[in-house]
């Protein structure tokens, strides 16, 4: 009884062990492929996010990059605004101090000039000064004196004179009168009426305004035509005498020689 019943309860037991094993893979093999679909889906989740947060950084460093970008060009422009603002003002100031050494400048050149000129004109009047001492011309008032010795008409006096580049004598003073007076001779001066009757003018083509005739004189003498005129009554202080121009007489030149 016992030995017919053994394999039966072998087979039994061999029965229950080989469901037990299967439960147990199936059992096993169900969580696994659960673990396998959630690291999928976690792994698929961190790719969005790192997608989405590269997108998220990308825009905002581009962003940021624009933004710097605006900025650096806003402080550029900012920047050459003031340099042009400043090269403005300093391109005035220059040509404004430009313009005042150009002023200055001129103002050197022109005084320059002058003083050239001045000392030109200085240079001449001592070389005249030394050339009309040395020819025994006489100095007086701002002028030389050349009282001649020999006698010629009144035109050849006054070419004399010319020569020397001077002319006949004109007495504006009392003092050259005086002067003239006082070499005692009968002497033309730079007076005439030939170019209008009447009307007395010096050989500067000045009318005649102080005078020193004689009585009675000018006076065509006996009809005679006198228009030339001379010292004649050299003791008076009134010793103007209106001549004949071809008549022959001494001369007194005069060189305005102001120093």
């Amino acid at each position: 009884m016992e030995m017919s019943n053994l394999p039966v309860a072998s087979v039994r037991s061999s029965a229950l062990k080989t469901a037990t094993c299967e439960d147990g893979e199936v059992a096993a093999a169900v969580p696994g492929k659960k673990l396998h679909s959630w690291i999928a889906v976690g792994f698929c989740v961190l790719c969005v996010l790192q997608a989405t947060l590269n997108i998220s950084l990308r825009l905002a460093f581009c962003e940021a990059a624009e933004e710097l970008k605006r900025t650096n060009v806003d402080n550029l422009t900012e920047e050459r605004d003031e340099w042009k603002r400043n090269l403005t003002l300093q391109l005035k100031l220059f040509n404004k101090e430009r313009g005042e050494l150009k002023e200055q400048l001129d103002l050197y050149a022109s005084q320059q000039t002058s003083l050239f000129e001045e000392r030109d004109e200085l240079k001449k009047k001592l070389d005249d000064f030394i050339y009309y001492s040395q020819q025994q011309w006489v100095y007086l008032g701002g002028s030389f004196y050349y009282i001649s010795s020999n006698k010629t008409t009144w035109q050849q006096s006054r070419d004399y004179c010319l020569q020397k580049s001077a002319d006949l004598i004109i007495i504006n003073t009392k003092e050259e009168q005086d002067f003239s007076n006082m070499f005692q001779k009968v002497m033309w001066i730079g007076l005439t009426d030939r170019q209008t009757e009447g009307v007395w003018k010096w050989v500067d083509g000045t009318v005649l305004t102080t005078s020193f005739w004689s009585s009675g004189e000018p006076n065509n003498y006996k009809g005679r035509n006198e228009d030339c005129g001379e010292i004649w009554y050299y003791n008076r202080e009134q010793s103007w005498n209106d001549a004949e121009c071809e008549n022959e007489n001494f001369w007194i030149c005069e060189k305005k020689l102001a120093l």
